[in-house]
């Protein structure tokens, strides 16, 4: 077989940031186009039928494409800065674990497919899962048209210049009904592994999560000239949102809110900036919890800006609930993966949003730093190379 360390360091040098020592792999981005082409060649040298749905999910087919099929796979897209095994890693180990089963001699008693989830982490157009969320329809193809991303091209733009019609994104129950169940094998965002001293773990549920943008309108000015007591300053009304977002989430018990774009317009030196658009990353284990966090948070963000001379307002930009894995299906990966931990996770993945419609379940594989989304995310060479084992045990129990 082709080891999954050998398949990852193909992919290494694609996408590489030099200021932040990670990736950018934005959705049809040079990069993330790349990366297509590799899944492509893989999926050709392995004799593999590929097909490109309307909703540009890359399907890759071990046999004839039929209902009632096992699939795995994961994303290729990144986080900016990510690291470099969320997503490829799944990718890499369905690869490995195909030739795992090959190597074998087994024969799969119904179809198996990897596929390529497009825009999971919603970095371009901030909608995460976008490419299963038009999948399953938990995301108008309308809303998803004219979606933009921070250089003011459409997601319709985008797709067309990578190859897919944006007249035919949004629900497809065809595609959907060939999915048997789907596996989805995932480096681990956290350190339960570590806690647990165990190379793989079996996912039990995922956190329910929304994205919320925070739009403050002041007004702009010179920064020589105007004193401080005139000014209605945005930048400063979100400076002490963003603090206050902090301390609301910190307040209350497995809660988590994060700030990690802010963008004040028009971003001078000298210019006071007339707005500032920043996003909220919230979750918490009971989503009426995070619903109760975000409007206490809308509140108090109205309250600041009025004291500061300016205006905000809160905008829900997706929206996914706490998802409890089906538990045939992880009974059934557990007993394949002995001694297996059963894990939650606060991460979101497509096998989270295909779960409203399919059987769905995760693995995930041991990160020694613990650390996720950043250039520290880790998987040791042994580890990843196993996990195609891993993966193959999983999928020769369900193709059975």
């Amino acid at each position: 077989m082709t080891a999954v360390t050998t398949l990852l360091t193909a992919i290494a040098g694609i996408g590489r940031d030099a200021r932040s020592g990670g990736y950018v792999r934005p959705v049809f981005s040079t990069a993330e186009r790349d990366l297509r082409s590799w899944f492509l060649a893989e999926a050709a040298q392995r004799g593999l039928d590929v097909e490109v749905d309307r909703n540009g999910i890359l399907w890759a087919w071990w046999g004839l494409a039929g209902p009632d099929a096992v699939v795995t796979g994961s994303h290729l897209d990144s986080v900016p800065g990510g690291g470099a095994f969320d997503g490829p890693l799944g990718v890499a180990a369905a690869f490995g674990a195909v030739d795992v089963l090959r190597e074998r001699g087994f024969t799969p008693a119904r179809p198996l497919a990897i596929a390529v989830f497009p825009e999971e982490e919603g970095s371009r157009f901030g909608v995460a899962c976008l490419g299963s969320r038009l999948l399953t329809g938990a995301l108008s193809p309308d809303a998803a048209r004219t979606l933009t991303d921070r250089d003011g091209n459409t997601l319709a733009d985008v797709f067309a210049a990578g190859g897919i019609d944006p007249r035919w994104i949004g629900p497809d129950p065809e595609t959907l009904a060939r999915i048997g169940v789907f596996v989805e094998l995932h480096v681990e965002q956290g350190r339960g592994l570590i806690d647990f001293a165990r190379p793989f773990a079996v996912a039990e549920s995922i956190l329910g999560h929304g994205r919320f943008k925070v739009s403050v309108r002041g007004e702009g000015n010179h920064a020589g000239t105007t004193l401080m007591a005139d000014r209605r300053d945005p930048v400063v009304a979100a400076a002490a949102m963003v603090g206050a977002i902090a301390e609301v989430a910190g307040a209350i018990d497995d809660a988590r809110a994060t700030v990690g774009r802010f963008e004040p317009v028009p971003g001078g030196t000298n210019v006071i900036a007339s707005s500032v658009d920043f996003w909220i990353d919230a979750r918490h284990p009971d989503d009426a919890v995070t619903r109760r966090m975000m409007a206490d948070i809308d509140r108090m963000c109205g309250d600041i800006a009025a004291a500061r001379g300016c205006e905000a307002v809160l905008v829900e930009e997706s929206w996914s609930p706490t998802v409890g894995f089906d538990p045939t299906l992880a009974g059934r990966l557990g007993a394949a993966l002995a001694d297996a931990p059963h894990l939650r996770t606060g991460a979101g993945h497509d096998a989270g949003i295909l779960a409203s419609a399919v059987p769905t379940g995760m693995l995930f594989v041991r990160n020694p730093s613990g650390i996720s989304h950043s250039p520290e995310e880790y998987v040791t060479d042994a580890d990843a190379d196993a996990s195609a084992a891993a993966l193959a045990d999983a999928l020769q129990e369900l193709l059975s």
